[in-house]
């Protein structure tokens, strides 16, 4: 979580509770704010302006706080997916589980393997590799910030993805610790997992993927690039989308840095799930 105070400094000055506004916007409806702001000027022109000031500061105490923040998505997810079924209650079973890792050494490990296993262990893919949103694949994508989070959890210098063989490191360590695991009287599975062929085969190859597949992990979403090909080949479609959007785009084709790739793309391939 963010450091509160730092955070919050983006909403001081004269400006402030207006870029708080925008903020809310994210989250809130637009009814709902349009009901805050004439609250506040109302209490402010009634000559209340510190109980606005008061209902300002509590907006900003739920910021950078992730029970509050976590407990908020599920309520009004829950609203609005019983709106949409016609159902009434509550949906989720318990509240989520928090718990506070030491940022070093063999927890912090652990930790990030368990949370990129969590999509073998659902059945939402047999490799943590091919979850797009898992900080793994995002790592093996191309994205830095998620390459120095590894690095970090392994205790490697965190711009050592490449040159310390993070990512090899880390695969191994999933596939160790994600095996699937079978009740050895009835062959019932015990806890799902990466299969024990799988895993046999990544710990013999030690971690290593193929350039091919490198290549394909960082160009799995081949629309974010626009166009994939040799340099000349990119260059072409780039020289011709800007006979037709003008001269502002200045650059052309961009070469893939991952697994030493001989392919350019037209534009930097998006890394964020969130984008």
């Amino acid at each position: 979580m963010p450091h509160r105070p730092t955070w919050l400094q983006r909403f001081d000055g004269p400006s402030g509770e207006h870029k708080l506004f925008q903020h809310l916007s994210i989250l809130y409806s637009k009814t709902y704010l349009g009901l805050l702001r004439d609250e506040l000027t109302d209490l402010r022109q009634r000559g209340m302006a510190l109980l606005a000031d008061q209902k300002i500061e509590a907006l900003k105490k739920r910021f950078c706080d992730l029970s509050l923040f976590v407990k908020e998505i599920k309520e009004r997810f829950s609203r609005w997916f019983n709106k949409r079924r016609g159902r009434r209650g509550t949906l989720w079973m318990d509240r989520f589980k928090s718990v506070l890792v030491e940022g070093k050494g063999e927890p912090l490990r652990t930790m990030a393997a368990y949370i990129d296993l969590n999509p073998v262990r659902a059945g939402l893919a047999k490799d943590p590799k091919d979850y797009r949103w898992c900080g793994y694949a995002e790592a093996l994508s191309g994205s830095r910030r998620a390459q120095r989070g590894l690095c970090k959890a392994l205790g490697k210098p965190v711009d050592g993805w490449k040159s310390t063989a993070a990512a090899e490191a880390y695969r191994c360590l999933l596939h160790a610790d994600g095996r699937e695991i079978k009740d050895v009287r009835n062959e019932h599975v015990v806890r799902s997992g990466v299969s024990a062929d799988t895993a046999r085969a990544v710990l013999a190859a030690k971690g290593k993927l193929s350039t091919a597949e490198l290549v394909r992990l960082r160009v799995r979403y081949f629309t974010d690039g626009l166009a994939l090909g040799s340099k000349e080949f990119v260059e072409s479609i780039f020289e011709a989308q800007r006979e037709l959007s003008g001269p502002k785009k200045r650059r052309g084709a961009r070469r893939l840095k991952e697994a030493a790739s001989p392919f350019y793309t037209l534009r930097s391939l998006r890394l964020s799930p969130l984008d």
